[in-house]
């Protein structure tokens, strides 16, 4: 480089300073730039677990109904920056894996389907081979589905369920199948679980002892249990804490929920979701549905911008993965 000389070598080739520009040149600039690049980076928020459909009735489903119905309700959250969304409806209870394709090649939402069997209820909504399988059938049966699809399309999670603790035999044989099919798959549980705390911390032990990582299972429904000590137990022996159930009346609770775990250095630990929705096959029109976009229009804009990105970007992806 020579001294006094305003332009720069480098290998021969002169390079020329920028020229400066006045303050209304400048400005000029800004307003003939594209749009995109005066606006904020579109978020992409993670919906862990929602509901298009449940058929508590086991009635016939009509597709036509349920899509006219549910359409409108993703495209909302879809324009708030919804990129995925989490289908947690289990085999036996109206998992429709084709259903879910078509709204996604509707709204451009990427929507997951799971593997697994629902043994929350009392047992009401399982197949009958689930009580003669053994946990080692059972997880294959899932291992195929994950690897062969249903109707063509991947799940993504196991969606189980159980009951109260102490869980009985069967509870626990559904829980063990879900470890060995996680070892095998790498798939995330996500676990509806009925007895709160005692029952998550039950399953955690049956996944230890099948060499399963407590990383891979999703407490759903930590939102029932009041005491806060089984909400960090869980977190801090590695498992996710999800709390569900976020409606108008139950804000206040939830954002405790999320300020307890942040205070115990636990929000990496943390999600928060609805159980919103769902068409239910037999009622009049579907029946009552809760719409979707209660999280992104009133719950997530009174959190700080990273406890946002955490509970909605961040740790479902290392959650569930991507």
């Amino acid at each position: 480089m020579h001294k006094g000389n305003p332009c720069a070598i480098v290998r021969n080739v002169r390079i020329q300073p920028p020229p400066v520009l006045t303050r209304r040149q400048f400005l000029a600039s800004l307003a003939a730039a594209p749009a995109a690049l005066a606006q904020p980076p579109r978020p992409h928020w993670i919906l862990v677990h929602e509901h298009v459909l449940v058929n508590f009735k086991r009635a016939p489903v009509d597709q036509a109904a349920v899509i006219a119905k549910v359409l409108p309700h993703l495209e909302a959250i879809a324009r708030l920056g919804c990129a995925r969304f989490q289908d947690a409806t289990p085999n036996f209870l109206g998992r429709s894996p084709k259903l879910l394709a078509r709204l996604a090649d509707a709204t451009g939402i990427d929507i997951w389907t799971n593997t697994g069997l629902y043994s929350a209820r009392n047992h009401e909504y399982l197949p009958p081979y689930a009580s003669t399988d053994s946990a080692e059938q059972l997880a294959r049966r899932w291992t195929q589905e994950h690897a062969n699809g249903i109707d063509g399309i991947k799940p993504r999670f196991i969606k189980i369920g159980v009951n109260r603790a102490p869980l009985d035999a069967l509870d626990r044989k559904i829980v063990r199948a879900a470890a060995l099919c996680s070892n095998q798959t790498g798939l995330t549980i996500a676990s509806h679980t009925t007895g709160a705390g005692p029952a998550a911390l039950e399953q955690i032990e049956i996944l230890s002892a099948a060499a399963c990582d407590p990383a891979r299972f999703v407490w759903v429904h930590a939102h029932n249990e009041k005491n806060h000590s089984f909400h960090e137990k869980a977190a801090r022996a590695g498992a996710w804490v999800q709390f569900d159930g976020l409606s108008p009346a139950s804000i206040a609770w939830h954002h405790e929920c999320v300020r307890f775990m942040a205070g115990k250095t636990l929000l990496g630990k943390t999600m928060v979701s609805q159980d919103a929705g769902y068409y239910r096959p037999g009622e009049p029109d579907g029946g009552a549905f809760r719409p979707y976009a209660f999280l992104l229009t009133d719950f997530l804009p009174k959190l700080d911008t990273a406890t946002a990105k955490a509970l909605f970007e961040t740790n479902p992806i290392a959650a569930y993965g991507q």
